[in-house]
């Protein structure tokens, strides 16, 4: 297959395995290679080594730390799996072997593989198509429950109902969820379900496990029986991150029981609070449609006592009333009335004008203007008097006396109050300095030799420890009446 150049048919081993090892990782690459384990050996750099064997041959693998902490398991003696590894030589002894970077157990490697090919197949026919899916009514009232019926996803979907909206009904349809012969019992329920027609929605399902147990969701029967259901289907399997091929055809997904319970079911709060939007909306129209009506009912009153009898006749009597009028302004006797009125008023005009009436008038208007006169008089006399008081009153007031004697007391004033500040500041002050040479007293050092106490001195400087003098120095004492010269003799320390 590979031809060896010419300049290349004498070469070293070690040019012989390099060029073997480029020609097997190049050509060939990586692939799946399934075997029994043995010889497994774990280094201590965590790398593991071993031989992968079946009936007819066996192979050196190596499987390096950074790969091998993925798998989900520890390798033992026997176990059959499927490896993904890159084919490969080790140069120094010359083996062929593989490096593998995947490892599962045979069985699980096998339903992957099933599990990607009938995925394929499903999405090329269209099963998967989001044009296919149906809608999920708003509204669900009842739910049809494919699954175990001691499992837990009975439990789980009946707690959260029970806690959101305890008033949606579960219909449970029991079925098989693991091992053989659980696909079928899912189908015929899921047929079952549409026959009877009594339910809402359809949840199929059921707890976590293993790819195995989950392996009944992957099968084709169960995935086409989903597909064809006239009742909206909602696929509820395993955990959030198992999916199954019938999480692909369901019309919905929900990632465990208790999520499709959450999905479907509406929060008894939220259904309350529309509830209530609802009664007012009811209680406004209601309302709005009673004011509607009674406004009718006035209206129609109204219209009914415009017409009543009693009113027409007091309608018929106020024109009677009206036309009389007429006739009797359109009377000769009118004419007559008005004649009368005239004379009456020229009369009264005749009596203002005689020379009596006028002269009562004058004679009115004279003691009238007399009077005022007199109250003129008198407010002019009072007046005067009031002016002339103050006018007193303001001389006395400004008279050069009067000036000397309030200067007068101001000055007496001024002074009293000088003596007084005088008096108390030199009081003060008094007492202030009684207090400061009290304070001087306690703290002079002259006090202090009063009562007995004697200052030690040396070279003019104050002994304050017997570290500052030995024996034989000469030393001063200052008393209260005095001082005395010493020479030390000998110098004791307390303690």
């Amino acid at each position: 297959m590979f031809a060896v150049p010419q300049e290349m048919k004498i070469i070293s081993v070690t040019k012989l395995n390099r060029f073997a090892k480029q020609v097997l990782e190049s050509e060939i690459g990586q692939v799946w290679v399934s075997g029994e384990i043995s010889n497994f050996t774990r280094a201590a750099s965590g790398h593991w080594y071993f031989t992968l064997k079946d009936q007819g041959a066996q192979v050196r693998t190596a499987m390096f730390k950074g790969a091998n902490q993925s798998v989900s398991f520890m390798p033992k003696q026997g176990d059959k799996v499927i490896v993904r590894a890159n084919i490969s030589l080790y140069e120094a002894r010359g083996d062929y072997q593989l490096i593998a970077i995947k490892m599962e157990p045979e069985g699980v490697g096998q339903l992957k593989q099933a599990f990607e090919a009938l995925k394929l197949q499903l999405q090329d026919e269209g099963l998967f198509s989001q044009d296919n899916k149906q809608t999920l009514p708003k509204v669900v009232k009842k739910i049809g429950l494919v699954t175990s019926a001691t499992g837990a996803a009975v439990h789980d979907i009946l707690h959260v109902l029970q806690r959101r909206n305890p008033a949606v009904e579960v219909i449970l349809y029991p079925s098989m969820v693991q091992g053989e012969g659980a696909a079928l019992t899912i189908v015929s329920q899921i047929e079952k379900a549409n026959q009877r027609n009594e339910v809402d929605v359809l949840v199929v399902g059921r707890g976590g496990g293993s790819l195995e147990d989950l392996w009944p969701f992957n099968e084709e029967i169960v995935a086409r029986a989903i597909f064809a259901s006239a009742l909206p289907t909602v696929s509820a399997v395993g955990h959030e991150v198992d999916v199954t091929i019938a999480d692909f055809v369901a019309d919905l997904r929900a990632a465990t029981p208790s999520a499709a319970a959450e999905l479907l079911s509406e929060d008894k709060q939220n259904l309350q609070h529309s509830i209530n939007q609802l009664k007012r909306r009811l209680m406004n129209s209601l309302l709005q449609q009673l004011d509607s009506k009674r406004s009718v009912a006035n209206s129609s009153a109204s219209r009914l006592q415009a017409q009543h009898p009693q009113k027409l006749v007091q309608k018929q009597a106020q024109s009677f009333d009206y036309l009389y009028s007429r006739f009797l302004q359109q009377h000769p006797n009118k004419s007559i009335k008005k004649q009368h009125q005239n004379l009456d008023y020229l009369i009264q005009r005749l009596n203002a004008q005689q020379p009596n009436t006028r002269i009562k008038q004058t004679h009115s208007k004279l003691n009238e203007l007399t009077q005022r006169l007199h109250q003129s008089m008198n407010n002019k006399l009072i007046a005067d008097k009031r002016e002339q008081s103050l006018l007193n009153q303001k001389m006395a007031q400004t008279s050069p006396l009067a000036h000397i004697q309030t200067a007068q007391k101001h000055i007496d004033a001024q002074l009293n109050n000088l003596e007084k500040l005088t008096s108390q500041q030199i009081t003060l002050k008094r007492h202030a300095l009684a207090s400061v040479s009290d304070v001087l007293n306690t703290v002079s050092p002259l006090a202090t030799l009063a009562r007995g106490y004697s200052i030690t001195m040396q070279n003019d400087t104050v002994v304050k420890s017997t570290d500052a003098i030995k024996i034989g120095d000469n030393i001063l004492s200052k008393l209260v009446d005095g001082d005395v010269n010493s020479k030390v003799l000998s110098v004791s320390k307390k303690g």
